[in-house]
């Protein structure tokens, strides 16, 4: 473990009046929505030491309160987003009895980025590879939704040895990074980042990535996605991001080795339902399931059978079947 302040070491456990994380921007307090509250109050910080920074770089997640002996399981988020992504669904797989871990992939979410490292897919992976070897320290299943896909394709084929199983989420690994978006100058690549945060886009995005909501649902799903954004460093690390060309995973995806369950809204707008049978296709080792009547992140918009397939599909393919989870009825659980 390195050596930390004192500082840094109580910074993860300090709280606002409302109980939540201090680090949080304070806009967290308007939102509504009880399970985002839930989770938000379950964020902690931790200190990942990695070649990109000089000094720890205090980082955000979501961990179980106490390790058990079951495969870990590691819920990355997708672009530009936080580990809140998996508000409906995590407590349904922690209630499941599963080692479940919620990272925040660095230069997005609620680390703290003060010194501000490298954001380019190097730093991330290497990031995120410390994280598990520090703290997680077991070969996991890896689940990435959209580019979280990207990230976990991009981990896994550097790092076989830390992943048994991939299950990807309305995967976003056809495109050619962040293309010609790195080409443009850097105050141009800020007014984009600056529009990228705005609310009314949020909103649009939002409509876009979901089957249907309600205007109170989208006004406040909105807000959470787009918290992170009010982070202090939020648009270096974005512009950073962009301007390194991102994730180009198009080589990796038949590299890929393990077990991989794609799951895939059929109503998505946002990625081409095509694409889910073309990675199908790629990786020999796979199977899909389609969720009818969803969009983009079933996770969210359908966690009852998010969780359910992920279960049956660690349980039907657990390498050491005594510690499989079982399916509890808690998975009868209504989300609204």
């Amino acid at each position: 473990m390195p050596a930390i302040s004192m500082e840094a070491a109580t910074a993860c456990v300090r709280r606002s009046g409302n109980g939540f994380p201090s680090f949080l921007p304070k806009e967290v307090e308007k939102i509504k929505d009880p399970h985002v509250r839930d989770l938000a109050l379950k964020i902690q910080r931790i200190p990942v030491k990695f070649s990109f920074s000089e000094s720890a770089i205090m980082s955000s997640c979501v961990k179980p309160i106490e390790q058990n002996k079951t495969e870990p399981l590691v819920l990355l988020h997708s672009f530009d987003s936080s580990c809140l992504e998996w508000r409906y669904t995590y407590p349904l797989l922690e209630d499941a009895g599963f080692d479940t871990w919620a990272v925040d992939i660095l230069g997005w979410g609620f680390s703290n980025l003060k010194t501000l490292p490298s954001c380019g897919v190097a730093a991330k992976r290497e990031h995120l590879y410390q994280l598990w070897r520090s703290y997680i320290k077991r070969p996991m299943i890896l689940v990435g939704p959209s580019l979280g896909a990207a990230v976990a394709i991009d981990f896994t084929v550097n790092h076989p040895e830390a992943v048994t199983r991939l299950i990807l989420i309305d995967a976003s690994v056809h495109t050619k990074g962040t293309g010609n978006l790195r080409k443009l100058p850097r105050a141009l690549a800020y007014a984009g980042v600056s529009l990228l945060k705005s609310t009314p886009l949020r909103f649009y995005a939002t409509k876009l990535a979901f089957k249907k909501l309600t205007f109170r649902q989208l006004s406040d799903w909105t807000n959470a996605s787009r918290l992170h954004c009010l982070m202090p460093w939020w648009e270096d690390a974005t512009v950073d991001f962009m301007l390194s060309g991102g994730y180009d995973v198009r080589h990796q995806i038949k590299q890929v080795k393990q077990k991989t369950l794609i799951i895939w809204g059929e109503e998505d707008r946002l990625i081409d339902n095509g694409l889910a049978l073309k990675l199908h296709g790629e990786l020999r080792n796979s199977e899909l399931q389609k969720i009818a009547d969803c969009g983009h992140f079933p996770h969210v918009e359908r966690p009852e059978i998010v969780a359910e397939s992920i279960l049956n599909f660690v349980r039907h393919t657990a390498l050491r079947k005594p510690q499989a989870p079982s399916v509890p009825c808690v998975l009868n659980r209504r989300y609204s």
